[in-house]
């Protein structure tokens, strides 16, 4: 007679996840879901803003606070108003929305939930709805699975944002325009019903659909820093700048943070081919090539008649 035997088959976390799926998160045995980032993962970052945009920023945070934001969905509820509080942050390429909203997260303890749009969309026909729907399904999860609601972010969000498109007017095939226009309607709808937090970041405003707008309570404009945001950019990213130094190129140059970002990677790899910091004038020669078309203007790239 054969021995019992106490052997048993366990699946890796590698191997639930892929025959698990979205409902991975449900049967992990550490308690960390790796939909989301932390807010201890998030390093600190020092911001510059105007007082503007400083204000509007302090007020949307602070109601993200958890006490202050169960106090805010119990009110909404009672007064049969959605309970859900959703941002936009709008605005010029590399002005920090979205570094902005990771800040956000770390400062109230809340993890982020972070949407990559093109993951999104397929190439099939029906596909991309039931992703998009998923991302709402998944996000209801971790709400209920977390301490505190997490943040979902939508980065870069132009496409899903603008306007709906009239499919008796479109050139081609009209099942791409029915897919979009699918997929917004599912936005619209799950931010109607909204039970979180919800932050979109976009560099484009002008096509956005009233629908849309409506349903984002906070609005949030980015715009380039002023000369006195610059000059305390420059100096939090090369504290070896004098005041003079940053003055000056804050002065010189009109650059959103992202583009001084650049400025400081090119100092940091010159640091470490040579092993010395360059020179104001060589940061200002970096600084030069850095907006396209600030340089050879009157080069032109292709055929000349």
């Amino acid at each position: 007679m054969a021995k019992s035997s106490n052997a048993s088959i366990v699946l890796t976390d590698k191997g639930k996840q892929l025959f698990l799926e979205e409902d991975y998160d449900l049967f992990r045995t550490d308690s960390r879901s790796q939909s989301l980032i932390y807010p201890d993962k998030i390093a600190e970052k020092p911001m510059f803003y105007d007082q503007e945009l400083s204000k509007q920023l302090e007020l949307f945070k602070e109601n993200l606070v958890d006490e202050k934001f169960s106090e805010l969905q119990q009110r909404l509820e009672e007064q049969a108003l959605p309970k859900g509080v959703a941002a936009l942050f709008h605005g010029l390429p590399g002005t920090g929305k979205t570094e902005t909203a990771m800040q956000i997260a770390r400062a109230t303890g809340r993890a982020v939930c972070h949407v990559d749009i093109s993951e999104a969309k397929t190439c099939w026909y029906g596909e991309s709805q039931k992703l998009v729907k998923g991302i709402f399904t998944n996000y209801r999860r971790l709400c209920e699975k977390e301490k505190l609601k997490p943040i979902l972010l939508f980065n870069e969000a132009d496409a899903l944002l603008s306007s709906r498109q009239n499919i008796n007017n479109i050139n081609g095939s009209s099942s791409v325009a029915q897919t979009e226009n699918a997929i917004q309607n599912i936005i619209l709808e799950e931010m109607e019903k909204l039970d979180g937090i919800l932050i979109a970041t976009t560099n484009l405003t002008e096509n956005l659909d009233s629908a849309f707008a409506r349903r984002f309570l906070f609005k949030i404009k980015f715009g380039q820093p002023t000369e006195e945001a610059k000059q305390s950019i420059w100096k939090s990213k090369l504290s070896g700048l004098t005041d003079e130094d940053c003055r000056q190129l804050a002065a010189h140059h009109d650059f959103s943070g992202g583009e001084i970002d650049n400025i400081v990677r090119k100092v940091v790899m010159e640091e470490v081919l040579h092993g010395t910091r360059p020179t104001l004038a060589e940061i200002e020669e970096f600084c030069r090539h850095e907006k396209i078309g600030d340089e050879g203007k009157g080069s032109s790239i292709g055929f000349q008649a």
